[in-house]
């Protein structure tokens, strides 16, 4: 083990079943410094690091924290040192951040009091922004975030694994973030991070990890690397992001949304007089920042939210405040960003979930009454969008995040929309699935498909978008044409910087 070596990991392997999630990984991470961990959706990474947090344990390898070590709980890992943010939080929403920080901990009787006032240090070292009294419920994601790094702090961690850190968070809050993490690497933090924002990798790291398969590939320092070099070592193959960009063939007006306003059961206006047209053949971008209003945008079209004017139209057709159910028949589909809570079923195997879409229509007496229909369908979408799995049997939890929303956006296509609404369609998604995502997008538009991605992802909008609106605080305040679609117009309109609307 090196003189500045935080951990080192030799030939860890771990299997579940017939599935080989890591073998033989090797892998060291340095005190004061920031070490990304690449992989495709599969590759193991987060298995790997569970095996450091204590969650999982190793079927043979070993650990080195100054000497061997073994790592059997999360308690055992806290023991030496080691802290995991995972990218779904654990938090008590009742609870105060206070008291979800100091939580489990075995400290006699506690002192709220005292606790607030460790936190307030913790935040000021480091340059955290977070009301030790506040409730879980009432913060934003970047808060919730922040309670979580701030709970491994407080228990002493020196070795700090985040899992998609940025996976949620506006551009503005990555910034800050980014911030923080080099605060804590310059006070001599090993730092580990999960992400498969290879931008993100460049501006943040020191060195790069790759995985492949449950393989360790190597190990490159940043400066010395560039996208297409990460991309080809975790696919090992060269991987283009750009897609063969076609015009919109005769495009015609097909979901019209005019002066729509909503507001929420509080009363509070959520939306004011929007505006806009998605035309058949032709990617709509819309962009902006998370609470801008674009979420609530999407609710509405799906009559989730109250309306106090305007009107939603489907090929000629009003279809405002129709039922969720009816505004699907009528050839609307939607790929919701939260694939853990309104994307899967899932206890159900990965073959339903692709198919049950089609639940009401006219495939479904092939797909009951079918199996081997229903397994031929299902394994269309796998082969186009290169998802990893073992069966179409396996429930859908088996598969990666990456995965999951592959079957969650072949579900959405499986009933051949007319409109297809995409939420942070890549979101959790490595670079390589990414380029099978944004060519699929592209074969639905040339197929005639009026395509709406929503990003808060800017180059991705500039990759793809045939045009592009962006909305702040529940106006439209910008509407870009292809050649006017430039990261900067985008950024500039998302923050609220006046741009000129065309008509």
């Amino acid at each position: 083990m090196g003189l500045n070596a935080a951990i080192e990991l030799k030939n860890i392997s771990k299997s579940f079943g017939s599935i080989i999630a890591n073998k033989d990984v090797c892998l060291t991470v340095n005190r004061g410094e920031i070490l990304s961990i690449l992989g495709e959706n599969g590759s193991g990474k987060t298995t790997l690091m569970n095996m450091i947090a204590g969650i999982y344990y190793p079927d043979h390898g070993q650990i080195f924290i100054g000497k061997e070590v073994v790592i059997r709980s999360p308690k055992d890992a806290l023991d030496y040192k080691i802290g995991m943010v995972h990218q779904h939080f654990k938090l008590v929403d009742v609870f105060s951040a206070t008291e979800n920080i100091i939580l489990g901990l075995d400290e006699g009787k506690f002192n709220v009091k005292k606790s607030a006032e460790r936190i307030k240090k913790i935040s000021e070292q480091y340059g955290f922004d977070i009301d030790p009294n506040k409730k879980i419920y009432e913060m934003s994601v970047s808060e919730k975030q922040t309670v979580e790094i701030i709970k491994v702090l407080y228990r002493g961690a020196d070795i700090l694994i985040l899992d998609e850190p940025t996976a949620v968070l506006t551009p503005q809050e990555t910034l800050k973030l980014f911030d923080i993490l080099r605060r804590m690497r310059d006070d001599g933090k090993a730092i580990i991070i999960i992400t498969h924002k290879l931008h993100e990798v460049l501006s943040l790291s020191d060195r790069v990890s790759v995985l492949r398969k449950g393989e360790y590939i190597g190990t490159v320092n940043t400066a010395e690397t560039n996208e297409s070099e990460l991309t080809e070592m975790m696919v090992g193959k060269k991987i283009s992001l750009n897609i063969d960009r076609s015009d919109p063939v005769d495009p015609v007006d097909r979901l019209v949304v005019r002066d729509i306003s909503c507001i929420n059961r509080d009363g509070v206006k959520l939306l004011d007089d929007i505006s806009f047209t998605a035309r058949s053949g032709e990617i709509l971008g819309i962009a902006g920042v998370v609470g801008a209003g674009r979420t609530e945008l999407i609710s509405t079209i799906f009559g989730r939210d109250k309306t106090l004017g305007g009107k939603v139209i489907l090929d000629g057709r009003d279809i405002t405040g129709l039922p969720t159910k009816k505004i699907l028949e009528a050839g609307i589909n939607f790929v919701p960003e939260d694939r853990h809570n309104h994307g899967l079923f899932k206890i159900r195997s990965i073959s339903s979930n692709t198919t049950s879409a089609l639940l009401g229509s006219k495939e479904i007496g092939k797909v009951n009454m079918d199996r081997r229909r229903q397994k031929e369908i299902s394994q269309k979408y796998v082969d186009d969008f290169r998802t990893k799995i073992v069966s179409l049997d396996d429930l859908i939890g088996s598969l990666s995040g990456g995965n999951q929303q592959k079957v969650v956006i072949a579900r959405s296509l499986s009933t051949s929309p007319k409109v297809v609404i995409l939420d942070e369609p890549t979101r959790g998604i490595d670079a390589a699935a990414r380029s099978d995502v944004y060519n699929i997008i592209r074969k639905l538009k040339d197929a005639g498909v009026a395509v709406i991605m929503v990003s808060s992802d800017m180059e991705e909008v500039v990759e793809l978008a045939d045009r592009a609106i962006t909305v702040f605080q529940g106006r439209i305040n910008g509407e870009f044409s292809r050649d006017e679609i430039t990261q900067d117009a985008l950024t500039s309109a998302s923050f609220g910087i006046a741009h000129e609307r065309k008509v």
